[in-house]
């Protein structure tokens, strides 16, 4: 058996999930400003749920980044704190990558430009295609994730649909698109239970860190607002 605990409070949706052989229990809560007070007890009814303990599990993954800086101190300091005291290792996964993997179940469309509001007048961003073979999720970059202005956007020649609260901006992105999205999902967060599908493909590569180096990815540093710059991929 299998069991891996993930976490994500990267937006005002707190949620939990285990993943247990490919069997997804989550609790997931739109919850703004109540993570700290949420997640913890979040954690113990769903391991009491699943009648399982921290020893009993192989991982904690959690949703890394990027999003609220508050929220994704809130989960890292989480994680570590369990993944240390339980002696786990831990897998980071993207919180856009697993909005494209939520939007990739909803719609059974590949091609995801996934956004969350880093306000400011500003998204982070990230491109994804999403497939699934033989029964696994395959979830593959294809924009590098970025801090970015809508309107700073390089035109793009690959079709993405649209999911994430950065598609508040839904006119100005569609403007750098060769034809508007088909579907925009805004209303989407990053589940817990995505990021924990794409936790044991992780886990089964290796692709774990100690729980020292569970860190969140800001993107845009909190002080200086340095920016990492896009790389645009096709397909």
């Amino acid at each position: 058996m299998t069991a891996i605990l993930a976490l994500d409070t990267s937006t005002p949706a707190c949620s939990v999930a285990l993943n247990i052989d490919g069997v997804i229990l989550e609790d997931f809560r739109m919850a703004p400003r109540l993570h700290n007070d949420l997640i913890l007890p979040m954690v113990d009814q769903i391991l009491s749920q699943a009648e399982l303990t921290l020893s009993d599990l192989d991982a904690i993954a959690f949703g890394r980044g990027p999003g609220s800086f508050t929220g994704l101190r809130i989960s890292a300091g989480v994680v570590q704190g369990l993944a240390f005291g339980a002696d786990l290792p831990v897998i980071p996964v993207s919180t856009l990558a697993a909005l494209s993997l939520e939007a990739f179940q909803k719609t059974g469309k590949n091609n995801w430009l996934a956004a969350l509001d880093a306000r400011m007048g500003e998204i982070y961003l990230g491109g994804y295609y999403v497939n699934k073979d033989d029964g696994c999720y395959q979830v593959e970059s294809l924009i590098d994730e970025c801090v970015v202005k809508p309107g700073a956007l390089a035109s793009l020649s690959t079709l993405f649909n649209g999911v994430g609260s950065g598609w508040c901006y839904e006119e100005v992105l569609n403007g750098f698109l060769p034809e508007p999205a088909e579907h925009v999902l805004l209303d989407l967060a990053p589940r817990a239970a995505c990021i924990a599908e794409l936790a044991l493909l992780a886990f089964e590569k290796g692709e774990t860190v100690s729980s020292y180096e569970a860190i969140p990815t800001y993107l845009r540093d909190e002080i200086t607002w340095e920016k990492q710059a896009p790389r645009v991929g096709k397909r």
